[in-house]
């Protein structure tokens, strides 16, 4: 039985987001039982994305209230379910491993946790972000990267996501923190992820991150460009969060650097290109490129290689003889993300065959 319902927990989880698929080690089960006992595995396997207040849970699995409310509350305050208060109202909601769980333990991530993930990264999980990364998260460009003549959608400039936000919260990037934890961290900066909206409550209840205002936000954006990191907000015109990343432990773009086209995986309406003549061979490009999409060719000059440029502008800004530039892809090539987060989950379900 307990085998069973985790095996359970794994095939619900592998529904949401990027998913969560088996593996032949049965490394995720183990990853599953460190996080839930079997009651928790019970009750989140009662629940949907659809948030719902205790009452309502209670009276469709036939349990008290009161014990009801008490174990939601404790599952939320473990990182095992999405929780909403408004006013006298609470409800909760059942949570993909990405972004959910594994983000929710950014403040208990602990080595043996650290390293199973890890691992579980390594074996299988590596594939899903791939394959899923552009309904997941987008490549947006930093906005000095940009000519002022380009018209750059609202939703792709990071700084006006930031300005309209209400709720701004920052908290630590969970995947550098994980490689730190193990001690294959890059040294980049850690607190560079903004949560926003509900989400950015629920980090604030939880204590897992902090609230800035969009001035403090922006010099956080301003750092972490500086130090070499992408800008990847969630696939939505609205989203709920944007990360900064790099290419050694992000999630996504770790997986993405093993894949052979990385560009035609990614949502980006981006391209470096490069004026040969004006380029002095510097290479600070090469430093700065996340993706492996630069390099020098015979005659000291850099070149793009289209199948791994992200279009994410760290090489624009850094260039001496400013060399290199942003080039806005073709109208009949160019993407725009869901209205909604519900949206942009609902075409990650999609695109992997999945109808709720």
């Amino acid at each position: 039985m307990t085998h069973d319902i985790y095996r359970l927990l794994q095939q619900r989880l592998d529904m949401y987001s990027v998913g969560f698929p088996a593996t032949e080690s049965g490394i995720e089960i183990t990853i599953l039982k460190a996080m839930f006992s079997e009651e928790d595995a019970a009750l989140f396997l009662s629940l949907s994305p659809i948030l719902e207040t205790p009452e309502a849970v209670a009276a469709r699995i036939g349990r008290s209230p009161a014990d009801t409310a008490e174990h939601l509350e404790d599952m939320s305050q473990r990182g095992l379910l999405f929780r909403v208060k408004k006013n006298d109202s609470v409800k909760y909601g059942a949570i993909p491993f990405v972004h959910g769980l594994f983000e929710f333990q950014v403040k208990r991530l602990d080595r043996d946790f650290a390293r199973l993930v890890e691992t579980y990264f390594d074996q299988d999980f590596f594939k899903a972000m791939a394959e899923n990364a552009g309904g997941f998260l987008r490549t947006i460009p930093i906005q000095q990267s940009i000519d002022v003549s380009q018209n750059v959608a609202a939703y792709e400039d990071a700084c006006e996501i930031l300005q309209r936000q209400k709720l701004i919260v920052v908290t630590d990037c969970i995947c550098r923190k994980l490689r730190e934890t193990t001690g294959s961290g890059c040294g980049k900066p850690l607190e560079t992820c903004f949560m926003f909206g509900s989400m950015a409550q629920y980090y604030l209840d939880h204590d897992m991150g902090r609230q800035v205002d969009v001035d403090e936000a922006v010099g956080i954006l301003t750092a972490s460009h500086e130090a070499g990191l992408v800008t990847q907000p969630a696939t939505a015109q609205n989203p709920g969060g944007m990360c900064n990343c790099c290419g050694d432990c992000c999630g996504v773009l770790k997986s993405l650097n093993l894949m052979p086209k990385p560009a035609e995986m990614v949502f980006s309406n981006h391209y470096a290109t490069i004026d040969a003549e004006a380029c002095v061979g510097c290479e600070a490009c090469l430093d700065r490129c996340q993706m492996a999409a630069l390099a020098m060719d015979r005659d000291s000059r850099a070149v793009v290689n289209l199948d791994r440029c992200i279009g994410c502008g760290l090489c624009v800004t850094t260039c001496p003889s400013e060399a290199i530039r942003l080039t806005a892809k073709t109208a009949d090539r160019l993407k725009v993300p869901p209205a909604t987060s519900a949206e942009q989950m609902m075409a990650l379900a999609s695109r992997r065959g999945i109808r709720f």
